[in-house]
């Protein structure tokens, strides 16, 4: 089977893999849904640069070596604000061995975004793409109105999981993301 999927409860989703829309919140509610992709079956690696928040280059390029989780959140989504500390506190969990990137989508200003990350104590840095522009870099994981999503990409930078919706719990992500790490290192032993 191409992907695992595991339903943690979705009251509303995205337009986006044929599920409903969001109406006029712009962003989902209730649990996320979440998937892991076998490492036979993940696609080419996901490249995208652009500047973070504060107008520096970033690349996931850049990144790649080690899991990286991609945050899309913006300071107007509720459920962002309200996930964020265990978001915060998954990315500490997990230390070096993983990387956090953020996708800020639709605030109306860097300083907004600027803001929430002062809040809530976020440390790792996130592409300022208030059009959306980077989450076209993940086509069949994200589409232009998928928030709150977490992309889990294994060190080659594929996509290796996925949460679309409200995170379930700060351990769904520390778990997912042990899990790319694990099935990573299992690929390299048969690859030889």
């Amino acid at each position: 089977m191409a992907c695992l999927l595991l339903v943690t409860g979705l009251t509303a989703c995205t337009g986006f893999n044929g599920l409903e829309s969001t109406g006029d919140k712009g962003f989902l509610t209730g649990e996320g849904v979440v998937t892991e992709v076998a490492a036979a079956d993940r696609g080419a690696p996901v490249s995208f640069k652009g500047t973070d928040l504060d107008g520096n280059a970033i690349s996931l390029q850049d990144l790649r070596g080690k899991p990286v989780v991609v945050v899309v959140w913006g300071s107007w989504c509720t459920p962002c604000r309200a996930e964020a500390p265990a978001v915060v506190a998954a990315a500490e969990e997990l230390g070096d061995s993983a990387q956090f990137v953020g996708i800020n989508i639709r605030d109306g200003s860097q300083a907004q975004s600027q803001a929430f990350v002062r809040r809530f104590g976020i440390t790792y840095p996130s592409f300022w793409s208030p059009d959306g522009e980077a989450l076209l870099a993940f086509p069949g994981v994200l589409g232009l109105r998928t928030i709150p999503a977490f992309a889990a990409l294994d060190e080659r930078g594929r996509v290796a999981g996925s949460i679309i919706g409200r995170l379930p719990s700060r351990q769904t992500l520390v778990d997912l993301t042990d899990g790319v790490d694990q099935k990573t290192g299992a690929e390299q032993s048969s690859d030889g």
